[in-house]
């Protein structure tokens, strides 16, 4: 049989949306819902939602499932796009779902994703379910919906952020995010960025740069700093991607041993603090330096190679105030601490060239940072 049909009831709720009930056995509700993982192809292009599978949860789900007084009285909502017809509609609401199965599951699983894997682990009997169903315009829809349903819920931050750039129509606090969550997924993927599979997301779980982290410089720039402009451009979201490459590619070359091979734990400069505070030398150079490039950003951050502690020693961000390298945390003080402390040091130095009328060279640069 390739027609599912279950009796249901349609709730009215928007003009635009067809949202129903039905209840539906775990063995049917595994053949019309499927759960599509999050994941990027070779070219970072983006498909799925879904957040890997907690293991220990739908362990506890399962266990708790196969006791004979179980009840699941939340339903799994599932969206679908296409293979699903309404009929027999009642003036109350009842009806007829019809749901054409034969190319496969056409339902994709919007939320109750571990409780769905835990119900197929479910061997003695098979739970019959309530499920609220969707039916979407297309793919973004879905994945609009997800992000609306799933954002008041405890799910990772990150992962919402991710799918920010394929859905539009979003509130404007996401909105916003979206431009960074699309900046910093190329960054991430782009053969051309100095970050290419630095940067932690759910599609690259291999990542040592927390994704948030960059994404707030990129927020921080476009709200108050150069990105402000660039973005406006034709071009803007390219200048935007070249700014930050460059300067990070900067980073990586001026601090080459702190930060090769380094994790968050090893090397405050590739912890979320250090990735944070740095956007601010990396706005102050813009301001005062004109730093635009590469060659720029190294030059302009020379200055700071003998006055870091990011893998040994102590921060002396003040007479009263020396802490050890490991003491900086992931926190708005300690980042706002870090990012005054380097910006001074970046400030003093601009004004120290100009006043003597030095530009640096490239060669002055390996010089201090010895890698002549």
């Amino acid at each position: 049989m390739t027609i599912l049909k279950f009796p249901a009831i349609r709730a009215r709720q928007s003009e635009t949306h067809t949202v129903i009930s039905f209840a539906a056995l775990a063995s049917d509700l595994q053949k019309f819902a499927v759960i599509e993982r999050v994941a990027r192809d070779a070219e970072g292009g983006l498909s799925g939602f879904q957040r890997p599978q907690i293991a220990g949860h739908i362990r506890e789900i399962r266990d708790y499932l196969e006791k004979p007084e179980a009840i699941l009285p939340n339903p799994i909502v599932v969206a679908f796009t296409n293979n699903v017809e309404i009929s027999g509609q009642g003036a109350d609401g009842r009806c007829i779902v019809e749901i054409d199965i034969a190319s496969g599951a056409p339902g994709m699983v919007v939320d109750g994703q571990q409780r769905l894997t835990a119900l197929g682990q479910v061997h003695e009997k098979d739970f019959q379910v309530f499920v609220s169903a969707i039916l979407c315009r297309d793919d973004e829809e879905l994945r609009r919906q997800f992000v609306l349903i799933n954002n008041t819920r405890p799910l990772p931050k990150s992962l919402i952020y991710e799918l920010l750039p394929t859905v539009t129509g979003l509130p404007r606090r996401l909105g916003d995010r979206s431009v960074a969550a699309d900046i910093a997924a190329r960054l991430n993927y782009d053969e051309a960025s100095s970050l290419k599979g630095q940067i932690y997301q759910h599609t690259n779980p291999g990542g040592l740069i927390r994704d948030t982290a960059i994404q707030r410089v990129i927020i921080n720039s476009l709200s108050d700093g150069v990105m402000r402009e660039l973005i406006r451009e034709p071009d803007g979201a390219d200048l935007c991607f070249k700014l930050i490459s460059d300067f990070y590619k900067a980073v990586q070359y001026v601090f080459r041993d702190e930060w090769k091979n380094h994790t968050p734990k090893t090397s405050r400069l590739v912890h979320g603090a250090g990735i944070m505070a740095l956007g601010y030398v990396m706005e102050i150079l813009v301001l005062l330096d004109g730093a635009r490039s590469f060659d720029d950003f190294a030059k302009g951050l020379a200055c700071l190679v003998d006055n870091t502690a990011w893998t040994s020693g102590e921060w002396n961000f003040a007479d009263n105030d020396k802490r050890h390298w490991k003491s900086v945390q992931n926190v708005n003080r300690d980042i706002v601490t870090l990012a005054q402390y380097l910006v001074g040091l970046v400030r003093a130095d601009v004004k120290r060239r100009r006043s003597q009328g030095q530009t640096g060279s490239t060669d002055e640069v390996q010089k201090i940072a010895g890698m002549s």
